[in-house]
């Protein structure tokens, strides 16, 4: 099996196939968040409240941890090719479930075929892609990936609410699903066979937790992406109805979080170059204080509004990296299992902060959210300060 796997790296680096890979990522990452630029249609048409639409983002969340658990040990012996090719068939289907919706229930049953195509594809994406170039092109490929991402993030949110309001809602998950079937084709053509390289069992990614600091960084893990989303599923409802942005301001605001959050991207590997540990803490801590400052300004002045999103969009951007960064010098021998652990805990954090963002939106608001937010992040920055240890980087045996 070694020598399987050194035949495959000693060839070219496949540059179609990586993206493929790339355009799955993009097209997982803007499926998965257009419910939070598309909230408030989504609850008028279906006549349910912004909270119960946005549930539609915790189910995907949810399914999405479940699969990030399991799939690696209950697809042990398929090709990875045909199990990356049925993500794909399960994105086409999920968006076009959600945009056919007639109400809540088929609109959540979409959610769960999106929850496990993205929990399953982000659990084998960096593997895979590190098995398609030679080890030189590997930083390189990997780079391309996150671009997927990136390119979402920046996207997403500000397209969706712009077509969202020009052609519908429905029609905006109709051109996601377009973009699946692209994806799929291409993967079908660039994408070469790729059998199991070994047999992965759940046990590893116990005993991987059980390791000192991994459970506490993990449930740091979860309290920062929990209050992060607290804050983004709804942060359109938030400028719309707490606020009185129109939906062209809603769109310029989204896109300039996501141009900050990619310029925070960027921006990431020099800071924690610097200190990791204080980016771990210091992300978190900025996005409270600027939840905070949200929730208390109670939408009298838009330029604090604009402001703070942009900001915080700027200083979420480091938030994966750095954690990534903890991951590989914290379980160096592991960063597979480690990895899988880290996509199931945000997946959760995820789930959690729709569902308790929806609940406090019903009761409380927009300005009810951001609170909340604030307070989580806070509970996360300082359990970061108090117990999460940062290992000085060391060489891998070869």
């Amino acid at each position: 099996m070694t020598s399987h796997i050194q035949s495959e790296r000693s060839q070219a680096p496949a540059w179609g196939a990586v993206a493929s890979m790339t355009l799955g990522v993009f097209g997982l990452v803007t499926a998965e968040f257009l419910p939070a630029s598309l909230l408030t249609p989504i609850a008028t048409e279906l006549s349910i409240s912004e909270g119960a639409a946005g549930q539609a983002v915790t189910t995907t969340a949810l399914f999405g941890f479940l699969t990030s658990l399991l799939i690696t040990a209950a697809a042990r012996g398929t090709d990875r090719r045909r199990l990356l090719m049925f993500f794909s068939v399960l994105l086409i289907l999920s968006n076009l479930m959600v945009a056919l919706a007639p109400g809540l229930p088929a609109l959540l049953v979409g959610r769960v075929l999106l929850g496990v195509a993205l929990g399953g594809f982000w659990s084998m994406s960096t593997a895979v892609t590190m098995r398609l170039v030679p080890p030189a092109s590997i930083p390189r490929a990997l780079s391309i990936l996150m671009s997927g991402v990136s390119a979402a993030t920046v996207l997403a949110a500000p397209v969706g609410s712009y077509l969202g309001d020009l052609f519908g809602w429905r029609a905006v998950f109709l051109l996601a699903a377009a973009l699946g079937a692209v994806t799929l084709f291409v993967q079908w053509r660039a994408l070469p066979a790729m059998r199991p390289t070994h047999v992965t069992r759940l046990r590893t990614l116990v005993d991987v937790l059980a390791r000192p600091g991994i459970g506490l960084g993990m449930l740091a893990v979860l309290l920062v992406f929990a209050g992060h989303f607290v804050f983004f599923t709804y942060l359109r409802a938030y400028l719309e109805l707490g606020s009185g942005f129109a939906i062209g301001a809603i769109s310029a605001i989204l896109l300039g979080f996501g141009v900050a959050n990619f310029i925070g991207t960027l921006m990431a590997g020099r800071i924690i170059e610097k200190s990791l540990r204080l980016t771990l803490v210091a992300g978190p801590l900025a996005m409270a204080t600027l939840a905070l400052v949200l929730a208390s300004s109670g939408g009298a002045s838009p330029l604090v509004d604009i402001v703070a999103v942009v900001l915080w969009g700027l200083c979420f951007g480091a938030v994966p990296v750095a954690w990534s960064s903890w991951i590989a010098r914290t379980v160096p021998d592991e960063t597979e299992s480690a990895g899988g652990l880290f996509v199931a805990a945000i997946n959760l954090a995820i789930a959690l902060g729709a569902g308790l963002g929806g609940a406090i939106f019903d009761i409380a608001g927009g300005f009810g959210t951001m609170a909340a937010s604030g307070l989580v992040l806070v509970a996360a920055a300082l359990s970061i300060f108090a117990g999460v240890r940062v290992r000085v980087p060391v060489a891998v045996p070869a």
